[in-house]
């Protein structure tokens, strides 16, 4: 028992609270109790809600969120989300949450054993529901603590810039159908979700409405198609639920940190949450950003991401971060008072290629700040050229033009980044009432974090010969000189592409690289991706409206790879390259203007990149002051 726990901890299971609509969430509740009777004290407390898709009862939410903050006064409730394990109704990705998260605070806050401050936590799903909620303004709620959660789905984390994040597929048939309802009560079903391998069904896509085994669970099925196949200016992208941009003017005013991880796949949601609330709000807003993958406190004690390691700076303690903003903002205590406004990890400060626990050490530094972007940041556009180099000074010739092919039919893999929910279950002989999916190890299929950016044999969708990226015909690298100086980034990314394209639509990728030299330890260097992202050609401009090109016409095409900061160290070179596909990340253009989503035609794009006076593609780089 570590001081802080001043009680035991006794829980009531599915509390069945009803939402407006009649439908009923099943809830467990954990009250703080007397160590020496076992009896729950009389006290109202704070109260803390964790609304979660993923299990309510499993062991880590438990342990480490019921029983772990009930032990330091407060109530807890857990709570499954509608139609999820013990609750009732129909689940629909992200749907409902705002009122029905809304309704639970309340309840939550109107019990006689709860003070009437309601407190939320989470991470992803569980960050969604958070924001969502706050919309609603519900009585009661008075902090939150908001990890790796969701902005404008439209925008980024769902779709992206036009893009689909496939992600959301294969999070359909592993932890979203994989653990639906009926497929948890029918072991046929389950056996026939286990059997399903992402990575052949991916790249055998587009996968089809009613001929994949989600069609045996039709509510997965519909919601997954609305979001695969919806125009953006349909009234579905304007939820409370799945685009809190829309609403941050009707945003609870109070207190809550926004965290994430540069690596995260909610990277810029998270910041832009930050600077929108702060913005709008008159409560202490706060942001911190590690050196994180997507995940919850676990990737918060880890020191890499990836393959490349950053030292024990970057272990930072979940639970206690949690438990001293709770206890400042719900108890009175002073254990935030010291706290920055901003706190973030400056990635890359080692200076060497040496490796550590099998990984690049790449190193880093926790920093502070007042606010995001930095007071004094300098961005600094980096252009094109036509020797594919990449420097401060501005193009002068009037033609400088770059041309590729891009063959959807052979898209450019995945390796590693922005990445969460790119799984397959792990194949296995036993039967699945031997082995049921809650025990199979899920397979990554893309990686999470920082890598070579270098294909394998393993690597999904690649084909020999395996190598370097940049050595593909369609990847073209535009690099610095090897720097004299450091450059240190920490902030927004900006890429402004002017490109023209024979088909009438396609995309366009970007991918800001820090190039390590060769040393012995990599004899062929080791590029690293920090930040990525995509540009769909009828959606350029973050448009919501369809506007195809015309073929042959220049075109800006504006992308936004996620914010991070890194140290570009002397002798590495800063690396942009650009493409038009990055699969199983997002999903494939066909190059056709076919259907937003299963078109099974194809079509060739011959993409040209224009970097001259007239048309000076650039990555605005914001470096730190």
């Amino acid at each position: 028992m570590t001081t802080d726990e001043r009680f035991d901890n006794v829980v009531y299971h599915d509390r069945m609270v009803e939402m407006r609509d009649g439908t009923r969430l099943a809830t467990d509740v954990y009250r703080p109790a007397d160590p020496e009777t076992g009896d729950p004290i009389s006290e109202p407390r704070p109260a803390l809600l964790v609304r979660t898709p993923y299990d309510k009862r499993a062991y880590d939410r438990v342990e480490t969120q019921g029983r772990w903050y009930a032990k330091r006064g407060y109530v807890v409730a857990m709570q499954d989300v509608r139609g999820r394990y013990a609750s009732e109704g129909e689940f629909y990705l992200l749907k409902n949450e705002a009122e029905d998260g809304a309704d639970t605070v309340e309840w939550l806050a109107d019990r006689p054993f709860v003070d009437g401050q309601v407190g939320t936590m989470g991470t992803s799903y569980m960050a969604w529901v958070q924001n969502a909620l706050a919309t609603q303004k519900p009585e009661g709620l008075s902090a939150m603590f908001v990890n790796q959660g969701g902005a404008n789905a439209w925008e980024a984390t769902l779709r992206h810039n036009g893009a689909f994040e496939l992600r959301w597929l294969t999070w359909a048939f592993t932890l979203g159908g994989g653990f639906a309802k009926r497929c948890l009560e029918d072991p046929d079903l389950q056996r026939r979700m286990a059997a399903v391998d992402m990575r052949d069904l991916l790249a055998d896509e587009p996968v089809l409405e009613g001929q994949s085994p989600l069609a045996n669970l039709p509510n997965y099925e519909e919601y997954l198609f609305d979001y695969l196949t919806t125009e953006g200016s349909d009234e579905h992208w304007d939820d409370p639920s799945i685009n809190f941009e829309a609403h941050y003017d009707e945003m609870a005013d109070v207190p809550a940190v926004y965290s994430g991880g540069w690596y995260d796949s909610y990277t810029k949601a998270t910041i832009d949450n930050f600077e929108a609330v702060t913005d709008h709000l008159e409560s202490d807003q706060f942001l911190i950003v590690g050196p994180w993958t997507h995940g919850g406190q676990d990737t918060w004690t880890r020191t890499f991401s990836g393959d490349i390691d950053f030292g024990r700076d970057a272990i930072v303690d979940h639970l206690e971060t949690k438990l001293r903003f709770f206890d400042h903002y719900l108890l009175g205590k002073d254990s935030w008072a010291d706290q920055p406004r901003v706190q973030y990890f400056r990635m890359g400060t080692h200076e060497s290629t040496d490796v550590r626990n099998r990984r690049l050490h790449h190193g880093g530094a926790w920093e502070s700040a007042d606010d995001w972007p930095l007071p004094g940041t300098e961005f600094t556009k980096y252009f094109l050229h036509d020797d594919q180099s990449l420097s401060r000074e501005r193009p002068t010739n009037d033609a400088g033009t770059t041309t590729y092919d891009f063959d959807p039919h052979d898209p450019v893999p995945t390796v590693g980044g922005n990445c969460s929910s790119y799984y397959t279950f792990e194949p296995r002989d036993e039967s699945i009432e031997e082995y049921p999916l809650r025990e199979r190890r899920r397979v990554s299929i893309t990686g999470r974090g920082g890598y070579d950016q270098r294909t394998k044999p393993s690597t999904a969708g690649a084909n020999p010969p395996y190598g370097p990226l940049e050595n593909r015909s369609d990847v073209v690298s535009f690099k610095t000189p090897p720097l004299s100086d450091r450059v240190e980034i920490a902030g927004p990314i900006r890429v402004r592409l002017f490109a023209a394209t024979d088909a009438p639509d396609t995309d366009f990728t970007a991918k800001l690289i820090d190039e390590y030299p060769p040393s012995a330890e990599y004899p062929e260097g080791f590029a690293l991706n920090i930040s990525d992202s995509i540009c769909r050609a009828r959606y350029r401009g973050y448009r919501r409206t369809e506007d195809f090109v015309e073929p042959g016409e220049v075109y800006e095409f504006y992308m936004e790879p996620y914010p991070s900061a890194n140290v570009f160290q002397p002798g590495h070179r800063i690396r942009l390259d650009i493409s038009s596909s990055n699969y199983p990340r997002y999903d494939v253009n066909h190059n056709t203007g076919g259907p937003l989503y299963g078109d099974r035609e194809y079509q060739v794009a011959t993409n040209t990149i224009h970097h001259n006076e007239e048309y000076p593609t650039h990555v605005e780089l914001p470096i730190r002051p």
